[in-house]
């Protein structure tokens, strides 16, 4: 099978960007064949229809959603692309059908989606909330793993652009987890099986993104979704899709993520994986948070003739059904502390009102200093 081949050739070009509702994907499951079954699986908070499609005939089953945190859409883009492939006439395909069954949840948080907020229309974390169950997304899901009894849990996400890979200056494109069942994170044998399949993941994908490959903090937290599948002897991987160089609309990554999803399904179903060390798994770095989108290393303060490094972080606002990146200043230093995905060396002044270093802090940078913000986009390629 010619991984990069399917990539490249079977993208869901409905579903771009990161904007992404269940209005929008409601059309591609119109489109499905015989072969797929479209389920009503419940309602969010705010009515919404949560739907999961379910798709072979095997009897090794997968179960995997996406959105759970309604502005994370990366991964949703990537399970609409993997339908795409499933409804070809591939013979992989061919050969999975009668292996496995494999249920999928685009979009957990219809009304998180449709708002582009990480909780749902209650304002509660739905991964933190799997034991104590109070939302009707929640209630969803834990129905889902109750009837389906999935073999393999995959939960999808989105992690931030302040990630990056150990203390290396790489981003974390992609970063994965084998997620603990109990606080000392001890194994068993479905998290070591978890961490197999992580490790097949990262030799696949080293060959495009070598170094962007990141491990997520294994910290035990039984309300979280992925530690409490952990819990029931479910080998579950959570797939954090990340930032990958000026792709601040994320298609690469959701090319990144497709191709994981393919490797650990291709791998199941070979097998190849169990000859694979966990000690692999933890030689892959761990994320940490320390990348901002942008430094600025030369601004100097007029009043003062102090000269400052500007951090700027992206804030991700939602206007006219686009998602727009406003630039804030989170950090003032006098050297550079964190990564950037952009630096900017030029010398530039800050405005006559800033007086002081505490009254740059969370301000938008066109507040603050003489840089038109469609100016750092193009630099920016967005």
């Amino acid at each position: 099978m010619n991984i990069d081949t399917i990539v490249n050739t079977w993208k869901c070009n409905e579903v771009t960007g990161r904007y992404v509702t269940t209005e929008m994907i409601s059309p591609v499951f119109n489109e499905l064949g015989d072969q797929f079954s479209v389920r009503l699986e419940g309602s969010s908070v705010l009515g919404k229809e949560i739907k999961s499609v379910c798709w072979g005939q095997g009897q090794v089953k997968i179960l995997m959603w996406s959105q759970m945190h309604g502005n994370e859409s990366t991964t949703t883009k990537a399970v609409m692309d993997l339908l795409k492939f499933l409804s070809s006439e591939e013979e992989e395909v061919k050969q999975w059908f009668s292996y496995f069954t494999i249920k999928i949840v685009p979009i957990l948080n219809p009304d998180g989606a449709s708002a582009y907020t990480r909780i749902n229309a209650n304002q509660v974390d739905l991964n933190r909330d799997s034991i104590d169950l109070t939302q009707p997304e929640s209630k969803v899901l834990r129905s889902l793993l109750e009837e389906f009894r999935p073999n393999y849990a995959f939960n999808l996400h989105d992690q931030r652009t302040i990630f990056g890979v150990g203390d290396t200056p790489e981003p974390a494109t992609i970063s994965f987890l084998s997620p603990a069942f109990n606080e000392q994170r001890d194994l068993s044998a479905s998290r070591e099986e978890a961490m197999r399949l992580i490790v097949a993941m990262y030799n696949e994908l080293c060959v495009d993104i070598h170094g962007k490959i990141g491990r997520f903090d294994d910290s035990f937290n039984k309300n979280c979704i992925g530690d409490y599948c952990q819990t029931l002897d479910i080998p579950t991987i959570l797939f954090e899709a990340g930032h990958y160089p000026e792709d601040y609309e994320r298609e690469v990554t959701r090319k990144v993520v497709f191709k994981g999803l393919l490797t650990v399904i291709s791998q199941l179903k070979s097998g190849a994986y169990r000859g694979l060390s966990v000690k692999d798994y933890f030689a892959i770095l761990e994320n940490k948070k320390n990348f901002v989108d942008i430094i600025f290393t030369n601004v100097e303060n007029a009043q003062t003739g102090e000269i400052y490094v500007l951090e700027v972080q992206y804030l991700e606002v939602l206007r006219d059904n686009k998602v727009e990146f406003e630039p804030m200043v989170v950090g003032v230093a006098d050297r550079i502390n964190k990564f950037a995905h952009l630096s900017i060396k030029n010398s530039y002044f800050l405005k006559d009102c800033i007086s002081s270093k505490e009254a740059l802090l969370n301000r938008k940078l066109s507040e603050v200093m003489s840089f038109e913000e469609y100016e750092i986009k193009k630099l920016l390629k967005k």
